[in-house]
C-alpha cells in the first residue's frame, strides 16, 4: 500500500504528461498561447519532481545529494523521451529547446526545496 501511495502519483503524472504531449498541434488558442505553454512545461516538471523526491525519499534511505539527483535525473530522461514521442505525433516537434525548459521545473523544485529547507547547498 505505502508503494501505491508513493509511486502511484509519479505514474499518474508521468501519464498526464504522456496524454498532453500526444494531442496534435496542442495550443491554447489564447494571445500568449507560446509563453503559457512553456509555462506548462516548467510546471509539470516542477512537479514531476516532487513526487519524485517525494517518492524517493519515502522508499530509500539515501544521503541528500542522492536524493535530488534520482529525481532530477530521472526527469530529465523522462523529458527527454517526452520529447522523442513528440516526435511522433502529427503537428508536434522533438525540441531540444523544450528539455531544457523542463529543466527550469527541474531545477526550480530543488531551489524551492533547499529554501524551505533553508539551505542553498547539496551537502546538508
Amino acid at each position: 500500500m505505502k508503494l501505491i501511495k508513493l509511486w502511484g502519483p509519479v505514474v499518474v503524472w508521468a501519464g498526464v504528461i504522456f496524454f498532453f504531449s500526444s494531442i496534435p498541434d496542442l495550443k491554447t488558442g489564447l494571445e500568449y498561447d507560446f509563453l503559457l505553454r512553456k509555462i506548462a512545461h516548467i510546471t509539470e516538471y516542477f512537479v514531476f519532481t516532487f513526487l519524485l523526491y517525494r517518492a524517493f525519499s519515502g522508499s530509500f534511505k539515501m544521503n541528500v545529494f542522492r536524493l535530488f539527483m534520482y529525481p532530477a535525473v530521472f526527469s530529465l530522461l523522462y523529458a527527454i523521451s517526452d520529447e522523442i514521442h513528440q516526435y511522433f505525433v502529427l503537428g508536434r516537434s522533438c525540441a531540444i529547446s523544450d528539455v531544457l525548459i523542463d529543466s527550469i521545473g527541474i531545477v526550480g523544485f530543488y531551489i524551492a526545496i533547499k529554501i524551505k529547507k533553508g539551505c542553498l547547498c547539496l551537502t546538508r
